[in-house]
């Protein structure tokens, strides 16, 4: 099972000199409503989580349209996988792609949803949802990043996320004790 999702990050020009006086600096966060774009300083990093495996994929768009995010989908997913996604118009038609597609309707308070009855609420995109607060904590330390570098910080995170679950295993296996008798 996979997540897919998509997040909306403040990212500016940074570190640019301001020289149009018409067009003046942004001053604190940006107060565009709805989903941004690159060109409105807000650019998507869509994500994809793989449940059991906890790896992540980070990509950021100039945009979260249909074009652009089922192409990443596919690319990162499995043919035959679930895909558990948001209500976002975009990811509509993964299920001709071959994937089985279940969403959430955030739009009327639905977080979880269990479709097969047995007690457990399969059907959500909490697991990506929590990366956001990660990626978004990353660049905090930052404050503020330029647009024109948030795919290489993005990729430092993804990097960082990944690689701690092999380091945890390999950590793991140099501390045990060796149970063979051996010295």
């Amino acid at each position: 099972m996979t997540e897919v999702d998509e997040m909306y990050q403040n990212a500016g020009e940074k570190g640019l000199k301001h020289e149009d006086p018409d067009d003046p600096p942004r001053r604190r966060a940006n107060k565009v409503r709805g989903h941004g774009t690159y060109e409105n300083d807000r650019p998507p990093i869509a994500g994809v989580v793989g449940r059991d495996s906890g790896q992540i994929q980070l990509q950021m768009c100039h945009q979260s349209d249909r074009a652009t995010l089922q192409p990443f989908v596919e690319a990162t997913t499995r043919s035959d996988a679930t895909v558990n996604t948001d209500e976002w118009r975009a990811y509509h038609h993964l299920s001709e792609t071959g994937r089985k597609h279940v969403s959430v309707c955030h739009m009327v308070h639905e977080w979880a949803r269990d479709d097969d009855g047995d007690g457990v609420r399969e059907v959500h995109c909490n697991t990506i949802e929590g990366n956001w607060t990660g990626l978004r904590n990353f660049l905090r330390f930052f404050r503020g990043v330029n647009k024109v570098y948030l795919t290489q910080y993005t990729a430092v995170f993804q990097w960082i996320h990944n690689t701690k679950y092999l380091m945890l295993e390999s950590l793991r296996r140099i501390m045990i004790p060796c149970t063979s008798g051996q010295t």
